[in-house]
């Protein structure tokens, strides 16, 4: 069996509750998405049952190594950021007219878009119930994490102001949007587990560093990778119009490749035949893997998984320290 997100040479002990802890969570998962209604079930169980990396779970897991980590609040609290992130998918798809998730047909494309929204709230609804039992504080930390979260989609629908740089805005977009609720996996973790305080605030301030740079390791593999490796299809943001850190980068040097990079994935884009996008968000792509936004843009993501490390020199050393660290470099090295 491979390990929990690709972590090589975990400790033996952490390991066996690491592997635990996500059993226990899958469990919990498929509990809350049941419904009388079997049609509600196959729909808000479709994404579960889809698999995943589990990542906002792992870190819950792992910053609850500070503390207790076999309380029930901590599975609890880590089924519910998994919760959450699954329910944006179902919006996120919508928004974006994607037609896979996964591998598979989206919620959106199986169904429609109404149900996918719906089924999306369905399962913001289940969080909530469970946020409940876990405590007011619980639940007003979840609240300003959705608060982010939409700021962040929001900010992006509308995209950078005039004058604004565009860098910077989808750096702070990906901060909002992802960064967020992983922070607040790290911090559920230790809050739940009876963690100091110090360790609480180390733990969410990890999350939101390592949360930015887990979405630029995943921009960056969108365009290097030749299979799917992403988990989608490579090219899958240039072919649904959405402007990554690499070719944000690409776009900033501002010479004729890139200039050439503009033009192929420009504002027409969505009005071609769909063999034609095909053949510009290849030809894109190959001119993208040979630009300089690309060193770039790993450049940023190493920035940020170093950024991320050094936010972890607070915590008492221990095997869970060890692999959060490995945790970063993960990270970096899935997009190289």
């Amino acid at each position: 069996m491979t390990t929990p997100f690709g972590l090589e040479s975990l400790d033996g002990a952490l390991e066996a509750d690491l592997r635990s802890g996500l059993d226990q969570v899958e469990v919990r998962l498929r509990e809350a998405v049941k419904s009388q209604d079997s049609f509600v079930a196959e729909a808000a169980s479709y994404l579960v049952e889809a698999g995943g990396k589990r990542f906002r779970p792992l870190l819950t897991l792992l910053g609850a190594q500070f503390g207790d980590p076999h309380r029930v609040e901590v599975i609890d609290a880590a089924a519910v950021v998994e919760i959450t992130h699954l329910a944006t998918l179902y919006h996120d798809d919508v928004m974006d007219e994607a037609p896979l998730r996964r591998g598979a047909a989206s919620a959106n494309s199986r169904w429609d878009n109404s149900v996918a929204i719906l089924t999306g709230d369905f399962l913001f609804a289940r969080a909530s119930q469970i946020l409940a039992d876990l405590g007011p504080e619980a639940v007003r930390i979840q609240a300003l994490t959705f608060e982010e979260l939409v700021s962040g989609q929001i900010r992006e629908t509308i995209g950078p102001r005039e004058g604004e740089d565009p860098i910077h805005h989808y750096l702070e977009v990906v901060a909002e949007k992802t960064g967020s609720l992983i922070a607040t996996s790290g911090l559920f973790g230790a809050m739940f587990s009876g963690a100091p305080a110090p360790i609480q605030e180390a733990m969410r301030s990890f999350g939101a560093s390592i949360g930015i740079a887990f979405q630029l390791s995943d921009d960056v593999l969108d365009v290097a990778s030749e299979s799917s490796e992403s988990g989608k299809t490579p090219g899958t943001d240039l072919r649904e119009g959405v402007l990554t850190l690499p070719v944000l980068q690409a776009l900033a040097v501002d010479d004729a490749d890139a200039r050439e990079i503009g033009r192929l994935i420009g504002p027409d884009l969505a009005q071609v035949s769909e063999a034609e996008v095909d053949q510009r968000v290849e030809q894109a792509l190959v001119m993208l893997r040979q630009h300089e936004g690309m060193n770039l843009a790993r450049a940023e993501l190493s920035r940020c998984a170093a950024s991320a490390r050094e936010l972890l020199v607070p915590l008492p050393d221990c095997a869970a320290k060890e692999a959060l660290a490995a945790l970063t470099d993960v990270v970096v090295s899935r997009s190289v």
